[in-house]
């Protein structure tokens, strides 16, 4: 039977009135362009769905899950995959450019839709072009073009999915599968969205110990700071948090979802038994019908009479000018013309309050992710000079930073790009949580209120995943 909620809603109120016969249409249309090869792109408009809610409802999510829950902004559930690329190296950036360009430019979607329903590529880097050891850690890029995606922007949802035409799968069956998926999310749409009960009962068994190695690690690299050898540091740790009963990291994201709620909460999970979850407040770029938008965000201190002071702090500001000049003159060298505000401004996000400048120029004929190999990693994550800075954390830090503070995020079918920096995060697997958090060195920087500074940041997040922890 006809959906009739897919037959006239709200949120298809600017698209025509649709039924099967009608995507049985688009998708003869749609293999007629491929000329009954290649791959077909077929979406359809739902009642309101939460992605969070239902991701685990969507087909292949035990082989590949994603989320992108920017909400009120785009909210973006995906599984499976129907074109992968994944490899380490120095060319990544350029590679997942090429292979983003191909899959969407060469792909069938025959439908008008909105910009929240256009085909995307998913986008998770590695922080280091390739792992210390070969074999080991996360690849350099992983980008994926999904089988299912699941959009909602307000109250405006949809449902696309695609296939690889050939064989036994045709245009037509690929508009059945679509079909029925849809009257099967449909049908959740009234119950209760388990994902949102919380956390709330997860013990800590054991955490271990970071601020030896850290107070250590900090000294020698205000060494570097100190003599000249580098302008600026940021040096990270990772806890390892053992629970008393396995989390879920759906779980994770709906408590980031109430505590966070000006930061981008991502999941992404490939189905090897780690689950990344976090939620960025740092915008690497973004980009909306050609004008890009980066995000200047270092300085941090805890919500209260302390953040006041970060406007007025000599160490502050100067480590966030630092992060500023060196984004504005990366845009510069790559032909641009960034914009930015002549004073910081306060950003909270969650129990935190960091020094945040927008910064904002017009693309032009640049391609996203080619300025994205321009800025990683910022300052405000590695250091300064960014060789030299890089080169001293795989020396300092006891631990591949894998995804950590590393780009992660989507370009679409119109060029219309998103990639946040993946701090504030965190990897689950079973009853072991994994989470990282750092700190900038600069002149005047002092190692214990450093350390303060890592251990405040950690706490936060253990807290705004509403984990009940016993002191360390």
């Amino acid at each position: 039977m006809p959906i009739e909620p897919l037959i006239d809603h709200p949120s298809a109120t600017r698209i025509e009135p649709r039924g099967f016969a009608a995507l049985l249409d688009a998708a003869a249309e749609g293999e007629r362009q491929l000329d009954g090869e290649g791959v077909l792109s077929l979406a359809l408009p739902l009642l309101e769905l939460d992605p969070l809610a239902v991701l685990n409802a969507l087909p292949e999510a035990g082989r590949f899950r994603c989320l992108w829950d920017s909400a009120p902004g785009l909210c973006l559930a995906a599984s499976g995959s129907t074109n992968v690329l994944e490899l380490s190296g120095p060319r990544r950036f350029e590679l997942a450019q090429r292979f983003s360009s191909v899959c969407l430019s060469r792909l069938a979607a025959p439908q008008a839709c909105p910009p929240l329903a256009r085909p995307r590529v998913l986008l998770a880097f590695a922080f280091f072009d390739s792992p210390l050891q070969e074999g080991s850690g996360v690849a350099g890029v992983r980008a994926v073009l999904p089988r299912w995606q699941l959009s909602r922007q307000g109250r405006h949802c949809w449902l696309r999915l695609q296939r690889n035409l050939g064989g036994e799968v045709t245009a037509r069956a690929v508009a059945e599968e679509l079909w029925e998926q849809a009257q099967r999310l449909q049908a959740l749409a009234n119950e209760p969205p388990a994902a949102q009960a919380g956390a709330g009962n997860t013990a800590a068994a054991s955490r271990s110990a970071w601020q030896a190695g850290y107070r250590l690690a900090a000294e020698r690299g205000l060494e570097l700071v100190e003599s000249g050898v580098l302008r600026k540091l940021v040096l990270a740790v990772r806890q390892q948090i053992e629970l008393d009963a396995p989390l879920d990291p759906l779980q994770l994201l709906a408590q980031l979802r109430l505590r966070q709620p000006g930061s981008c909460r991502f999941l992404w999970d490939q189905g090897d038994g780690a689950t990344l979850v976090g939620a960025s407040p740092e915008r690497l770029l973004s980009v909306r019908q050609q004008q890009l938008r980066g995000d200047a965000l270092a300085g941090t201190a805890p919500l209260g009479p302390a953040a006041d002071q970060l406007l007025t702090s000599a160490k502050d500001r100067h480590e966030h000018e630092l992060v500023v000049e060196a984004i504005t003159t990366e845009l510069r060298n790559a032909g641009l013309d960034p914009r930015r505000p002549r004073q910081p401004l306060l950003a909270r996000h969650g129990q935190l309050v960091h020094l945040h400048s927008p910064i904002t120029a017009s693309l032009g004929d640049h391609h996203p992710l080619a300025l994205a190999a321009a800025l990683h990693p910022t300052p405000a994550v590695a250091g300064l000079p960014r060789r030299e800075a890089m080169a001293a954390l795989r020396s300092l830090e006891p631990f591949e930073r894998g995804h950590y503070a590393a780009p992660i995020g989507w370009i679409d079918s119109a060029g219309d790009a998103e990639l946040r920096v993946a701090i504030r995060s965190g990897t689950v697997s079973g009853n072991r949580l994994e989470l990282t958090a750092g700190a900038g060195l600069v002149r005047g920087s002092d190692v214990e209120k450093e350390l303060q500074e890592v251990a405040l940041k950690l706490d936060v997040l253990q807290q705004q995943l509403n984990l009940h922890l016993q002191p360390a």
